[in-house]
């Protein structure tokens, strides 16, 4: 899909005066990172007591799911009888001083494996989960959607040690003088964060499975050899903390914390026997290569993409069979199918595989469900997987990823100033002259749309683009005044404006500040598809007589040479058809235009906005533009909705327009303005299109991977 505007389009012949539909074709533009703990006081007791950790999506660091690792296995705890008691005592085993709530019903998503815990009942005062009464390990009646998750106070207990030494930030530290100035670094030394400084890692035993791991985790999808002697006598020279040894690494870990690995002593300092630091050099995707250095580019998978995410490298997983495109359920779904769809998109390992829908519902047929990767396939479509059917899975069980990207820094040369919150303001960059002296400018407003606010949003790492802006008088609060970019136009999918077109020399009709472009961002986003189905089965063509279509013109719904016609004799063809626009997204849609600025109309006996918020254009074999409709937001609500969804917007008695996540507005086929009027259209084959319009709010702009 374009960032700008959602596509339908279909293919029509128009034959001795009949329009027959011969084609159709759309065009659209877990195991979560943990938080784990053992309070423990000797290597001993570290094998054999309880570990606690937090997990799921989405939480900060002081709340998520309860996972349990029990007899080898990590487990969850079910939610029956849990209480405020419950949480203390397992908040004080993860080292905080106590818990402020708990959370029912797998509120941090379901997780994986054995519910090992049920009608747990604790009085407060213990000093383990397991020391409370329960129905005993592993007995439980629950299923992962009764998955108990607490939340802890942000204050840890003075002097608490966790024991389970554990492995939380990555880096690499290049050493070439080049690759200290280029980013994303690709290669060097790895790093591993240690109380406050960082401490390398031994490279006796090390191996290329290693390396992936951290590839993956830094972003790369592939590793490369290594000239050890290359950086041998540069780090002999150099005074290194050795943290960790004896890495060992299978390859399908998505985080070196999960492979097996030796530590050192508190406050000892080790050294590597016949070793050095371990050095890596990973390989970047298609769009990281620019500023590698690297010339060998990777080829990314066509046939399975990302859908619905406001970030790079994160979506609903969209697979292509028989040229339609397809969910995958999320019925198994865990990190190593997860990082075999991000590493196949040129991305790293998966830092999250998503269940229930979370990144909106898909349309279509659903090809996969519990697909079971090892970790190490290039293809998503190696992995074994169960065909789905409809009493498998729904839409609101597709699957989706966050993938872990290189770090590129782009979010240091933009910034948002005047805004009442960080998701709104004027948009600033950085910039340098020629003497390499830095300082912010502004964006010309002029041009300045919604492809280009969204990228904006990216880059800021801010989600959806809910509005561009090209005034912006009202957030004038920096004192910054030059135009240091103007002319902007994205696609919408570009990382950072820089990728954008613009002007190599500013050139702004209008430079006053107040002038200058904006952006709203949001979290959230609707996501509005057309069901191209029912517009094939409900095609028709009609002539109608001028004297039934003055409350058409008078909305601008026949074309220009209607207005020439001999009124009110004569008649107009038109191509008429049903129109269903479902919400799959996150955010319920709402027209831009608010109800103080609605129209009232005779005609229809009610006020709406005039707004236009779909096109409809008839293309030729060469894409010109031979006819157009439109649909202004007369009245958008909720038709009908998807089970256990509630209607939310009505158009009668002056009520709220809108369309809820999980509904649909149905604009049936002998509606006015539903039609493309072909009065001066000659016979022949043409194409039919649908888009959104451009200046939508809660427009997706989901990147196509």
């Amino acid at each position: 899909m374009e960032k700008s505007k959602r596509r339908l389009q279909l293919a029509f012949s128009l034959l001795f005066g009949l329009w027959l539909p011969c084609c159709l074709t759309q065009t659209t533009p877990s195991n979560s990172a943990t938080t784990t703990a053992t309070p423990s006081t000797s290597p001993q007791a570290q094998t054999e007591r309880l570990k606690v950790r937090l997990a799921g999506y989405p939480r900060k660091h002081n709340e998520g799911r309860v996972e349990l690792f029990y007899k080898g296995e990590w487990g969850t705890i079910c939610d029956d009888d849990f209480s405020l008691s419950n949480a203390n005592v397992l908040c004080r085993q993860l080292g905080f001083v106590s818990a402020t709530g708990w959370t029912h019903s797998a509120k941090y998503g379901k997780g994986q494996g054995k519910i090992w815990l049920d009608n747990v009942l604790c009085n407060g005062g213990e000093k383990s989960i397991e020391l409370c009464k329960s129905r005993g390990w592993g007995n439980s009646d629950c299923t992962h959607d009764e998955d108990a998750g607490v939340v802890c106070k942000d204050e840890r207990i003075p002097g608490f040690v966790d024991s389970n030494n554990r492995v939380e930030e990555v880096r690499l530290r290049p050493i070439v003088a080049m690759a200290k100035k280029r980013l994303p670094v690709t290669e060097g030394v790895v790093e591993v964060k240690h109380k406050d400084g960082w401490a390398q890692i031994c490279d006796v035993g090390w191996t290329i499975k290693n390396t992936r791991v951290v590839c993956g985790m830094l972003g790369f999808p592939h590793e490369r050899k290594v000239n050890k002697n290359f950086y041998k006598l540069s780090l002999e020279r150099q005074k290194n903390h050795f943290h960790i040894h004896s890495v060992a690494c299978t390859g399908t870990e998505v985080h070196l914390a999960a492979c097996p690995m030796e530590f050192s002593k508190p406050n000892a300092t080790s050294s590597c026997e016949g070793g050095m630091a371990a050095v890596v050099s990973c390989m970047p995707g298609p769009l990281f290569m620019q500023n590698s250095g690297l010339k060998k580019k990777l080829k990314t998978s066509s046939n399975v993409r990302l859908k619905g995410g406001a970030r790079l490298g994160e979506g609903r997983v969209e697979v292509l069979k028989d040229s339609e495109w397809g969910t995958v359920c999320d019925d198994r779904w865990n990190l190593q199918s997860a990082s075999v769809v991000c590493r196949e998109l040129g991305f790293g390992s998966a830092k999250e595989a998503l269940t229930g829908g979370r990144m909106g519902q898909g349309m279509g047929p659903i090809y996969m469900n519990e697909v079971k990767c090892v970790g190490l396939e290039k293809s998503i479509w190696n992995c074994p997987f169960k065909n789905t059917t409809s009493e498998d899975c729904q839409h609101m069980e597709d699957a989706a990823v966050r993938c872990n990207i290189p770090y590129m820094g782009l979010e240091n040369t933009i910034r948002l100033t005047g805004g009442r919150t960080r998701y709104e303001g004027r948009v600033e960059l950085l910039s340098s002259d020629s003497n390499g002296t830095q300082s912010w400018g502004l964006i010309c407003g002029e041009s300045w749309s919604t492809p280009e606010a969204m990228v904006a949003c990216r880059q800021l790492g801010l989600g959806y683009a809910n509005q561009g802006l090209q005034e912006t008088w009202y957030w004038d609060s920096s004192n910054v005044t030059e135009m240091v970019m103007s002319g902007v136009k994205c696609t919408g999918n570009e990382m950072s404006l820089s990728q954008c077109q613009h002007h190599k020399t500013v050139n702004c009709q209008k430079a006053a500040a107040k002038f200058s472009a904006g952006v709203i961002c949001s979290e959230t986003a609707s996501d509005l598809v057309l069901n191209a189905s029912l517009v094939q089965e409900t095609v028709y063509i009609e002539d109608r007589p001028l004297h039934m279509l003055y409350c058409a013109a008078e909305e601008d719904c026949l074309s220009k040479s209607a207005a020439k016609a001999n009124w009110p004799y004569g008649h107009r063809r038109l191509l008429r058809f049903s129109s269903q626009i479902h919400n799959i997204g996150r955010a319920d849609f709402k027209p831009k235009a608010g109800r103080h600025s609605w129209v009232w109309h005779a005609c229809h006996g009610h006020y709406h906005s005039m707004n236009i918020f779909t096109h409809y254009d008839l293309l030729n074999a060469n894409g010109t533009k031979v006819a157009e409709g439109h649909k202004a937001s007369f009245c958008l609500e909720d038709t009908d909705c998807q089970e256990s969804v509630s209607k939310r917007y009505e158009c009668a008695n002056f009520g709220d327009q809108g369309i809820t996540v999980g509904c649909w507005d149905l604009y049936r086929h002998d509606i006015d303005c539903q039609w493309i009027d072909i009065t001066d259209v000659k016979p022949g084959n043409y194409i039919m299109q649908v888009s959104s319009s451009k200046q939508r709010r809660g427009l997706r702009n989901t990147p196509d991977s």
